[in-house]
């Protein structure tokens, strides 16, 4: 029978075999109740050993971590955070710069996309999430490919409210062979 003793079991049995050693030279005759003592001050000693192990995992319970994934879709004009599930069909929150400032002109702000990430985050926590994969999404297509000004500002909330992040990827969406671009024939006439 192979195994390792752990350094408590190591250390109780090296001081059972002292007390051994020690008894049986002082008195031969009461070597058979020093021996039962002994042991069972070992297996005390080894039960305690084996409480405070338990305590100690009972303390350090594992935290079931639950994932989400936060769709980031920032153009220059507004900026979105979707929050849903590993698998994208369920949606936990959703939230965008237009529902936090008055003027249209700030909702692709910074200021803006913190606010909506922060709502993203308390209704998420609410939910029981406690850690995201964040997916970061320019317009793409015939548009532009740089993520708004929001994205940035987005992504910071969102690690600021505690969750832990995995992966952060770009999906924007970026053609093989393109669609035709708005403006007719001639072009875009200004």
């Amino acid at each position: 029978m192979w195994y390792t003793l752990s350094e408590t079991e190591a250390v109780t049995e090296e001081e059972v075999k002292e007390k051994v050693s020690e008894t049986s030279s002082e008195a031969p005759t009461e070597t058979v109740e020093a021996t039962s003592e002994s042991s069972k001050a070992a297996e005390s000693s080894k039960a305690a050993a084996e409480t405070v192990v338990k305590t100690t995992t009972q303390t350090k319970k594992e935290v079931k971590e639950k994932w989400g994934i936060a769709h980031i879709y920032s153009s220059y004009n507004n900026t979105i955070i979707h929050m849903t599930d590993l698998t994208g069909a369920e949606t936990a929150a959703i939230s965008s710069g237009g529902c936090h400032v008055t003027a249209d002109r700030y909702e692709s702000s910074p200021f803006a996309a913190m606010k909506a990430s922060n709502a993203v985050v308390d209704v998420a926590k609410a939910k029981g999430f406690t850690a995201l994969h964040i997916r970061v999404r320019a317009v793409g297509g015939v548009g532009s490919r740089v993520p708004g000004p929001g994205a940035q500002a987005a992504i910071r909330a969102l690690a600021r409210g505690g969750f832990k992040i995995g992966r952060i990827d770009d999906v924007t969406p970026i053609p093989h062979d393109t669609t035709r671009r708005k403006g007719g024939k001639r072009g875009r006439r200004v």
